[in-house]
């Protein structure tokens, strides 16, 4: 007969683990606490018995989905859901946390019980890991963007006026963003203002202010976006489409650093860094005459050029990891990813958008998908309906011998994981063989 562990030891035993542990009733108020959880939240357990466990924890899942209160409602425990709490001390800090029901000797739920780690040295790791894939808000490993990232800081520590150029959905403002918070202006405004949006009878006084009585209905004075950014820094997205005119005093105020508010006899001087962004070729709208190239060579001191996302095809599963991972955190869910599937067919679309449609279609994905993995279904139905035209185009092209072939290769691919040379040994032909068939049928590894 097997000795029983003396009661006495479990207090010890329940310090000297080194992960944090508590335990709570059915009510929801703590009734246990170690020493680990004392050490890593900042509270003594006489501090934290008998209070919520949100009032301790502060988690950033307390308010949306408790992992806790989920393992206690449906008895099936969670196990490390990576979540943040607020210490004692105000700092955040990540945990994963692992989390089960209590139950009597009949079998009845009378609380639960909650382990915790520390995820700092992890969330450090995944930062060095990825540091040059992410720079600001900014996810890439183009070599173009990766060049980009290199001269951020150089044109953020310059006074130069800079030019983003880029298609709707590249990432403008995040780059203008970046160089304003690299800066020496960083603590102060950082100002945007769509010109594409703003009818040309408005767009001087949202852009200067005006004063009041300037027209009927100023009935006081207003600041303009130059007044809102004064010391830090003034974006105007859209600037190819500035009329003519707006143009001409635009170019004054870039000459001069200074402009009247509407209504006003005196000049304000402007000390605001100015960075332009436009979906247009301003080159080309200078030589067609639609922009006034004295205005041009005023804003392309430093142009930035951003690719396309088709253009950088590599970003495009980086990208899709990143939404997912901010929408996990913002809906409180936890999808682990997409399927091979999904992440050939967002290799394949072309993505006209960019890349805002592709965090519209995870977002899409997340709304929909009731699985911990965004499948095919999950996807938006332009994207499904696009890459079943193009599937149907190239299948019309394919005699029926090479749609055997090609759904052989793709079966062989699937069920060795895409590794080629051990596809290529099952099919009986070279790795280079192997690859040039997968070009041939426009078969994608994911």
């Amino acid at each position: 007969m097997k000795p029983e562990l003396d009661a006495r030891f479990f207090p010890l035993i329940f310090d000297s683990i080194s992960h944090a542990i508590f335990t709570i009733d059915s009510d929801g108020k703590i009734t246990s606490f170690n020493r680990m959880a004392e050490e890593l939240t900042g509270y003594d357990r006489d501090e934290a018995i008998g209070r919520p466990c949100s009032t301790i924890l502060k988690s950033s899942h307390c308010k949306s989905f408790c992992p806790l209160k989920s393992s206690i409602d449906s008895g099936r425990g969670e196990d490390d859901r990576e979540v943040t709490i607020v210490t004692k001390s105000g700092h955040s800090l990540p945990i994963a946390v692992s989390t089960a029901a209590l139950r009597n000797q009949q079998g009845n739920v009378i609380g639960g019980v909650e382990m915790f780690r520390d995820l700092r040295l992890v969330v450090e790791l995944r930062k060095s890991l990825h540091k040059s894939y992410i720079f600001e808000d900014i996810v890439s490993k183009n070599h173009q963007m990766t060049h980009i990232f290199e001269t951020l800081p150089l044109v953020a520590n310059s006074r130069s006026t800079v030019l983003i150029e880029g298609a709707s959905g590249t990432g403008k403002e995040l780059i203008a963003r970046a160089i304003h918070n690299l800066g020496p202006r960083k603590e102060y405004p950082f100002v945007a203002i769509n010109c594409g949006a703003v009818p040309d009878t408005l767009i001087e006084s949202e852009l200067f202010g005006y004063k009041k009585g300037a027209f009927t209905d100023a009935k006081h004075d207003k600041p303009g976006r130059f007044a809102m950014a004064e010391g830090g820094t003034l974006l105007l997205d859209e600037i190819g489409d500035l009329s003519r005119q707006m143009q001409v005093k635009l170019l004054r105020v870039l000459q001069e650093r200074e402009y009247e508010p509407l209504g006003s006899t005196e000049t304000v001087k402007a000390d605001v860094r100015i960075i332009a962004s436009t979906n247009h070729d301003l080159a080309r709208d200078v030589s067609k005459h639609r922009f006034r190239q004295d205005l041009y060579y005023r804003l392309n001191i430093v142009l930035i050029k951003l690719p396309p996302l088709n253009e950088r095809k590599e970003d495009t599963t980086l990208l899709a990891e990143h939404f997912i991972e901010r929408f996990n955190t913002l809906q409180g869910r936890r999808i682990t990813g997409c399927s091979e599937r999904v992440l050939s067919a967002l290799m394949r679309y072309p993505f006209p958008g960019n890349i805002r449609e592709l965090e519209n279609a995870i977002e899409h994905a997340f709304v929909v998908c009731i699985d911990n993995t965004i499948q095919m279904d999950d996807l938006p139905a332009h994207i499904l309906d696009h890459l079943s035209i193009d599937e149907h185009k190239s299948s019309a092209k394919r005699l029926p011998l090479e749609d055997a072939a090609a759904e052989t290769i793709r079966t062989v691919l699937e069920s060795n994981n895409y590794n080629r040379t051990r596809a290529a040994r099952v099919l009986g032909v070279s790795r280079n063989t192997l690859w040039r068939k997968m070009k041939k049928y426009k078969i994608s590894a994911p």
